[in-house]
């Protein structure tokens, strides 16, 4: 399969892969088939990639789902799935978040590159990732209720995790857009840049991410993504352990 058949490439240049969803001239529309590469790119990833960043080509990060997809009766429609038994639909929606969850790996840091629309499953696209890097005209709606739909490829969870229960339900119930200062504002960005700059910045963000050990930057990331679901004393142990591990592998004595 082609990034012309799929809409989504990967291209790896040492340590860095990017992922760049190219069907500008719907915004960077999503289909399941993307998702599908997008899952894909997860085994196709060499080892010695550290950082992920995701981007849109054209003007749109991405405007969200491609209606003309899922509302037509074909693979993957709103109509085939609404056909399968509860089970298989929720198991072909689990294939569709796979296309997500990899960028949870704890292997990689992934960097979200986000331009104009970042509408439902764009929005979610840019959550699956570790951070944000926001151009000024950035906009995020999670607008899946506008159809009669939840949220649904992995992005709930993320979102009440960096804005709150109560944010995160009064952004998806509404579906109301936001912008880059806003999104900023209530922790969604990392950083929010010029459209001119927002390139430079991802660099010098990769530049930052890959100049630290790549051991003690996995080790990190491990211990940071499990706090919120350890008590105090549980991730006081897990640093202690983490430390231990990378003593002994820095005195050469590790597995």
């Amino acid at each position: 399969m082609t990034a012309e058949t799929t809409g989504v490439r990967l291209h790896c240049d040492g340590p860095v892969a990017t992922v760049t969803l190219c069907r500008p001239d719907v915004l960077n529309a999503q289909t399941p088939a993307m998702w599908r590469a997008m899952s894909d790119f997860s085994r196709d990833l060499p080892g010695d990639v550290r950082v992920v960043v995701v981007r849109g080509a054209g003007r749109a990060f991405s405007a969200g789902l491609d209606l003309s997809v899922a509302g037509a009766q074909g693979p993957g429609s709103f109509a085939e799935l609404s056909t399968l038994p509860e089970q298989e639909c929720a198991e072909r929606i689990a294939e569709y978040q796979a296309g997500f969850t990899w960028l949870h790996r704890p292997d990689v840091i992934s960097v979200a590159a986000v331009q104009g629309h970042a509408i439902g499953a764009g929005f979610q696209l840019a959550l699956a990732c570790d951070l944000r890097v926001l151009a000024e005209d950035a906009k995020f709606s999670m607008a899946e209720v506008t159809l009669g739909l939840v949220p649904d490829l992995a992005g709930t969870k993320r979102l009440v995790e960096l804005v709150g229960y109560a944010r995160a339900l009064e952004i998806c119930a509404t579906g109301r857009r936001m912008d880059a200062a806003e999104a900023d504002r209530i922790g969604l960005a990392n950083l929010v840049v010029p459209p001119a700059e927002l390139d430079g910045a991802v660099r010098d963000l990769t530049a930052g991410l890959l100049a630290g050990d790549r051991d003690a930057v996995v080790e990190i990331k491990a211990l940071l993504a499990g706090a919120s679901g350890r008590s105090p004393a549980d991730q006081q142990r897990a640093e202690r352990e983490a430390q231990t591990r990378r003593l002994r592998d820095l005195a050469g004595r590790g597995e």
